[in-house]
């Protein structure tokens, strides 16, 4: 087999890798007590549910924790968001927000700049799921748009 043939199957194996840690491992899960905004969403067709609390200061997230449950799609896209969403000011987030969106509607270039959320590109492929990888970008749309 040529390595141009073996190439997707290894970047697919390390994005469901990158995809099952940050679901068995979650980072920023948890509570936040007293932050600036807090979000709860429920998808009713699966079931998966994310709260997502946010501690902005200065216009810059510090603080970003979530809760929830639901597939390992929804929880590991709530787990790389909110760990990757501290630190960044507002315009970031929406930034960061605007291409993962993107990157769910099929642009594969949106996520060369997410980092590790490049991970949840894959996902584009199978509509049924993009709402699970959307519900926790739902939640900070919805946190951004009270903080304006």
């Amino acid at each position: 087999m040529s390595l141009e043939h073996s190439h997707p199957v290894k970047l697919n194996e390390l994005y469901r890798d990158v995809i099952m840690d940050h679901y068995r491992r979650p980072r920023n899960k948890g509570d936040l007590p007293d932050p600036t905004v807090a979000v709860d969403l429920h998808n009713p067709v699966c079931g998966d549910e994310i709260s997502l609390k946010l501690l902005v200061e200065g216009g810059t997230i510090r603080k970003a924790r979530f809760e929830g449950r639901g597939c390992s799609i929804s929880q590991s896209s709530a787990s790389m968001m909110a760990q990757q969403l501290e630190g960044k000011s507002l315009a970031e987030a929406e930034t960061m927000l605007g291409r993962f969106k993107e990157m769910m509607r099929g642009d594969e270039q949106a996520g060369e700049a997410l980092g590790d959320l490049v991970a949840l590109s894959g996902v584009a492929k199978f509509p049924v799921r993009v709402k699970c990888a959307l519900l926790a970008w739902e939640a900070l749309e919805r946190s951004l748009e009270q903080l304006r």
